[in-house]
């Protein structure tokens, strides 16, 4: 008989193993049995083509619904079609630990230049014990600079090494959940009135976000049943960061987007916005554990026994690359934030666990977001290797008796016409990339929109080395129970600047929303 905590972590390594029989058992069918792996080959990039048809699909859609939102005047349609939205308040909370100024307070000015009713913000500024001299000189710079722009400006500093807790965005945001809890309680305000943004620290938010936001909150039948996701976008500093860097960001935006339109398994995702109801019965944000953004819905699912979704919000948001002025550092930044964004497979043992606890969501609703969760890492960690790598291994080393027959033969000529297909999704990625880039600063060449279309060669090496790698490195952590903490992500504006240029780099995703 089975402890819990055998039980646990028999799910815990059920992810990784999958991930490791996968690759493991095409390796070695590629050398036993190479026809099998050649038929095996074929219908996968079979299937692989009709998912990038599915994404391409999706993403079309998911980029008129974006044009069209972009182009309403969300203050004026709330203000003429609802009577209710002037009693919403708006709780933006931002987590900070060492960063910058100059990354805060854009931050801070787009929220602070929304087209919005300011006396309904209360801006939360949750910051670490850990970093007291930067939290206190960041949350002294906001009140001197946007006083008069908010109802309040609160600052909740997060005890260190609290205990049962990791350090991170998650423990950061429990604590100052809860300390708002209590706020609220002493003021006696209507959880369903409040509307909670939980931003990244580098968010910068579309000028209407919070009009769209209120206006999504009101008509959606149950509003505190619903977390709200806009279109996640990476291009505060996308002039100055490396082309991998570049290729990933919007590889991040494009999932985003066809996932708003898909509906089907969208799950909350970095910035993003619910009601303080939700945030209370589901116990805060979990302060355990490294994926909170996604967590906090699962969360939500099993508090309200199944009765959870997401909005698609088609307004972005804009967020920092993980850029440093050194390529190499560059990298390891982006490493090892694909491979936090991957541990996000801790929510498989999660919902395994929880699920055989939970009698009211039906069994159909369980099995589709274990299977979302579970088939969604396997595909991150192994279908670039599957593609690029192990598709052409039995082809290379077939014994003479395979390579007589009518499918060795024309196995060369089906890949090679699936995998032009597949890039259908590569094509299009490269085309709609560059509306989204903000505007052109000075200090670069107009040469590099060249560039921002050719980097796009090197998806394969960044689907293996940047983004699979990090995924098994995840999954495999897990597996072997060493469990990952939370890193920073750095993010970096150019040193080599003038402060007004980089300020207005900082804003170039405002004119981008102005479009």
């Amino acid at each position: 008989m089975l402890s819990d905590y055998q039980k646990y972590r028999l799910y815990e390594i059920l992810p990784g193993a999958s991930i490791w029989l996968v690759l493991i058992l095409s390796m070695v069918l590629t050398f036993v049995r190479p026809l099998w792996m050649i038929y095996f080959i074929i219908l996968f990039d079979i299937y692989w083509v009709l998912k990038v048809i599915n994404f391409a699909f999706y993403l079309i859609i998911a980029w008129f619904r974006f044009h069209k939102t972009k182009k309403i005047d969300w203050k004026e349609k709330i203000s003429r079609e609802l009577t209710n939205w002037q009693s919403k308040k708006h709780l933006i909370f931002l987590t900070l630990y060492n960063e910058q100024w100059d990354v805060v307070q854009e931050a801070v000015k787009s929220v602070s230049e929304a087209t919005y009713d300011k006396s309904n913000f209360i801006l939360i500024i949750a910051g670490e014990e850990r970093k007291k001299e930067n939290y206190e000189f960041i949350l002294k710079k906001i009140k001197e600079n946007f006083s008069n722009n908010f109802s309040e400006i609160i600052g909740i500093m997060h005890p260190a090494d609290l205990d049962g807790e990791i350090p991170g965005k998650g423990s950061n945001l429990h604590y100052a959940e809860k300390t708002m809890k209590e706020y609220i309680d002493k003021k006696g305000w209507d959880y369903d009135e409040l509307i909670v943004s939980i931003f990244d620290i580098d968010t910068v938010c579309h000028p209407q976000y919070f009009a769209y936001l209120t206006y999504l909150y009101c008509t959606h039948p149950r509003p505190t049943h619903s977390s709200f996701q806009p279109i996640a976008l990476y291009n505060n500093n996308m002039w100055e960061s490396q082309a991998m860097l570049r290729i990933m960001a919007f590889g991040t935006t494009f999932w985003t987007m066809t996932s708003l339109a898909r509906q089907d398994g969208l799950v909350t995702f970095s910035s993003h916005s619910m009601s303080f109801t939700a945030i209370v019965k589901a116990g805060f944000h979990e302060k355990r554990i490294v994926s909170e953004d996604s967590r906090i819905f699962y969360q939500c699912l099993l508090a309200y026994d199944g009765d959870y979704e997401v909005t698609p919000m088609y307004l972005p948001i804009s967020m920092d690359t993980v850029r440093d002025d050194n390529w190499w550092v560059s990298l390891k930044n982006l490493y090892k934030q694909q491979r936090r964004w991957a541990w996000g497979v801790e929510h498989v043992p999660f919902l395994l666990w929880e699920f055989g606890k939970n009698k009211k969501i039906p069994w159909w609703k369980k099995f589709k977001w274990v299977f979302l969760e579970w088939e969604g890492k396997l595909s991150w960690c192994v279908v670039a290797i599957l593609i690029t790598v192990v598709g052409r291994l039995p082809l290379w080393v077939a014994p003479e008796s395979v390579r007589q027959s009518a499918l060795f033969f024309n196995a060369p000529h089906m890949l090679e016409t699936l995998m032009i297909m597949a890039m259908l999704g590569l094509f299009l990625s490269a085309i709609l990339s560059m509306p989204l880039l903000p505007p052109r600063p000075s200090s670069q060449p107009k040469h590099k929109y060249i560039i921002f279309i050719l980097q796009w060669a090197l998806l394969p090496f960044t689907m293996i080395f940047i983004s699979a790698i990090p995924g098994i490195d995840a999954a495999t952590h897990l597996m072997f129970g060493r469990y990952l903490g939370f890193n920073v992500s750095q993010k970096k504006r150019a040193s080599d600047q003038s402060g007004k240029e980089r300020a207005a780099i900082g804003r170039s995703s405002l004119s981008f929303f102005k479009k």
